[in-house]
């Protein structure tokens, strides 16, 4: 069974409902375990609400404290002068 935190090292930010699945366990355990995480300032949260087909999913969205996302592809906005 994969770890909680070694699951948002391996695949970066992810919704509690994901790191459920992935794992295999039931999503309790898992916030249980975040929100241990977030205790001791492993891993950032945020809640999120999310509607699917009409359907209000509300989840908590987690990635490990001190990750910063690479930048986005594409041309960049030029700086005012």
């Amino acid at each position: 069974m994969i770890d909680t935190l070694e699951c948002l090292k391996k695949y970066g930010q992810r919704l509690d409902l994901e790191i459920a699945k992935e794992m295999d366990v039931p999503l309790a355990t898992v916030r249980r375990q975040l929100v241990g995480l977030a205790a001791t300032r492993e891993v950032i949260m945020c809640n999120l609400t999310r509607f699917e087909n009409g359907k209000r999913i509300d989840a908590w969205q987690c990635r490990v404290s001190g990750y910063i996302p690479p930048v986005a592809p594409g041309r960049k906005a030029k700086s005012p002068t």
